[in-house]
């Protein structure tokens, strides 16, 4: 045997094909080579951007001798977690199952037929490194567990079995209404950090639809309270290292409470929401701050994360440049921001407001400081000064090697940052986020959708297909096309994409959509039917299915949607409470279908003039449930509808902006 990864279109696999290991990609090869040899399965799911990931592969994976124990007792098969989140999301529950935590890199031991009875996530070469048994004494126990103890590994294999297929179906039943959103709202102010903002403790991942939820329930309730959990959770992470201060965006969560040092790798997905929560707090709380940081997230994306010539967004950029090193490219020494500064000014100043000290955040290396603001420049005139000492920093850093950036252009991260950069365009006013995010949802609908088959997962290749989170996602975004432009064919792209939901992964007996479309069948865990409902780490598919079926139904008044929404909201309704923060998103959809919506609706002629004002500003306005129609007439005139309730007709942008608020 050998490594087979090299003609792998991933890169996470690309990656590992020098391995002395004899990886397999995912596929029925490798499960029927362990049938015919009666090995176990080594299973490593990873991403290229999973810091312990490369830690790991350069431990035990590279290294001949585990290599060697690897080949002769297991079947090995790398997975990347990016390109087939439905076998990531199986697995992980197994894990979970079993040692009460998940995460990459996922290492699970299975059965020929492809049934965990052992795992876990990182293990170290050595015993007792991090309190965690050494890898290759692992190796040599499950293969003799394998080897002598079959009942054993029958009986844990069936029992991780019915908890995996229990817990993937998340639907519980129950009535939603206006004390779901409070009672929600309650338990996140339960989780919020008052002093750091955020929810929970270290490590602190941002959750941008829970302050776009609260931010909703600010609006609608004037509550001081939910103002400030959103206020200081946004402000937080803004000072915070989490963000990237010298190039624009957020890294992937901060390992701390305070927001200060980051694991490094910077995701499409977090990004794209980041930037919506952003918007949205600019708009509603007119804060300086957030305007600043929502402008960074698109720099970075347009000079980074984008393929404006072709027309697609990257996934994402790795945490560091190679093994051993940890964040290395986006941390500072004192000498290395005194070598890019020249001037004395430029150099004390950027010291005293990102804490840069000889000795800074970076166990692995102290010498090296993650730059977050402590304190703002001592006086005004210290502003500019500021701002160009941070484009120096950001040429001095644009020098050095920069970690890879996947460019694979995946359908749901594309139609995410679509859907954000169109909402960018308005808010920021910003022309070029809207020409880039209509090019890539025209690339989506040209090169990725089936009319039989639906959305596949990869723009520029025909497989893997059949998820349901690249479907609804683009449908989502397909209406933010619609409300940008006003032209129907975005509205009648959205609408095929959820009638094909609708056949393909619905359940008429039980009511959810299911992950994975029905006619697609696979082996092992793949066959268990799944309907996840929890925010984990992306916005669940059922709840932005549940968003999507709320706007079409405000949209095209078919009350055929809101008997959809209806039910999926039942289905899953008694599972909302106790859900809370990591059920924001179908929360969010909760709140379209118990509070009256707002839909604008602008007429006028193309082109400049005060229809084409009205149209920006209704799209720049903040309100929550906001729909936007635009239509071609021939006279300026705007309506502004909440519920069943409509203003007169407004002819000019000050009238809107009245009515508006």
């Amino acid at each position: 045997m050998a490594n087979l990864l090299a003609s792998e279109p991933s890169a996470y696999l690309k990656s590992a094909a020098h391995q002395p290991v004899h990886w397999h990609p995912w596929g029925h090869a490798a499960f029927a080579r362990a049938r015919s040899e009666d090995k176990p399965i080594l299973l490593d799911i990873g991403a290229v951007w999973c810091h312990w990931c490369h830690v790991m592969d350069g431990e035990s994976y590279e290294d001949a001798r585990v290599a060697e124990l690897l080949n002769a007792d297991f079947v090995c098969i790398k997975v990347d977690r990016d390109e087939r989140p439905d076998v990531d999301t199986r697995y992980q529950r197994a894990v979970q199952a079993l040692t009460g935590q998940g995460g990459w890199p996922l290492t699970a031991f299975l059965t020929p037929e492809g049934e965990v009875f052992y795992g876990g996530t990182y293990f170290p070469p050595e015993e007792n490194h991090y309190g965690r048994p050494g890898f290759p004494s692992v190796l040599r126990q499950v293969a003799d567990i394998y080897r002598r103890q079959r009942d054993k590994v029958a009986e844990n294999a069936r029992a991780i079995r019915r908890h995996v297929a229990e817990s993937l179906d998340e639907t519980k039943g129950g009535e939603v209404s206006p004390a779901t959103l409070e009672r929600a709202a309650a338990e996140m102010a339960r989780l919020f950090d008052v002093r750091y903002g955020g929810f929970g403790s270290a490590p602190k991942f941002p959750h941008p639809a829970a302050a776009q939820f609260l931010l909703a329930r600010w609006h609608d309730t004037g509550e001081d309270w939910l103002r400030e959990v959103v206020e200081k959770t946004l402000t937080g992470m803004a000072k915070g290292g989490i963000r990237d201060h010298v190039g624009g965006g957020f890294h992937r969560y901060a390992v701390d409470e305070r927001w200060i040092v980051p694991h490094f790798e910077k995701m499409a997905y977090d990004n794209s929401e980041l930037l919506h929560a952003y918007l949205d707090g600019y708009a509603a709380l007119g804060a300086p701050l957030f305007k600043q940081v929502a402008q960074g997230i698109v720099r970075w994306v347009l000079e980074v994360l984008s393929d404006g010539e072709r027309g697609s967004f990257h996934t994402s950029q790795d945490a560091d440049v190679a093994f051993g090193d940890d964040g290395d490219y986006w941390t500072w020494t004192l000498e290395e921001v005194r070598d890019a500064l020249t001037d004395d000014k430029a150099y004390h100043v950027i010291r005293r407001v990102y804490d840069v000290e000889t000795e800074g955040e970076m166990h692995h290396n102290p010498r090296k400081n993650v730059l977050w603001w402590k304190t703002d420049p001592a006086g005004d005139d210290e502003w500019p000064v500021l701002k160009d000492a941070l484009m120096k920093l950001k040429a001095a850093r644009d020098r050095r090697t920069a970690p890879f950036v996947d460019t694979t252009p995946y359908v749901n991260w594309n139609a995410m940052m679509a859907s954000a950069f169109l909402h960018a365009g308005a808010v920021l006013d910003h022309t070029g986020c809207n020409a880039l995010a209509l090019k890539v949802l025209g690339r989506i609908w040209s090169e990725a959708w089936d009319e039989g088959r639906g959305m596949g997962h990869v723009i520029t290749r025909p497989e893997p297909r059949g998820l349901l989170e690249d479907n609804v996602h683009a449908a989502a975004a397909f209406l933010d096309a619609f409300e940008a432009t006003g032209d129907d064919a975005w509205l009648t792209r959205a609408t095929s994409v959820m009638q094909h939901c609708r056949r393909a992964h619905w359940d008429d007996a039980t009511g959810g959509f299911f992950d994975v479309a029905r006619d697609r069948t696979g082996s092992a865990y793949l066959a268990t039917p799944a309907k996840p409902v929890q925010d984990a780490p992306t916005p669940s598919a059922n709840g932005v299915a549940a968003l999507v079926l709320a706007r079409l139904w405000v949209l095209t008044d078919d009350m055929e949607w809101r008997r959809l929404l209806d039910r999926q909201l039942a289905t899953f309704g008694g599972a909302v409470p106790q859900l809370a923060l990591y059920g924001a998103t179908l929360l969010r959809a909760v709140d379209w279908a118990v509070n009256p919506a707002t839909r604008i609706e602008v007429h006028g002629p193309r082109g400049d003039g005060a229809a084409c004002a009205m149209h920006l500003l209704a799209l720049q306005s903040y309100r929550p449930r906001k729909l936007v129609v635009r239509k071609t007439a021939e006279r300026p005139a705007a309506t502004v509808c909440v519920g069943t309730t409509c203003s007169l007709p407004l002819t000019t942008p000050d009238a809107l902006r009245t009515v508006l608020g």
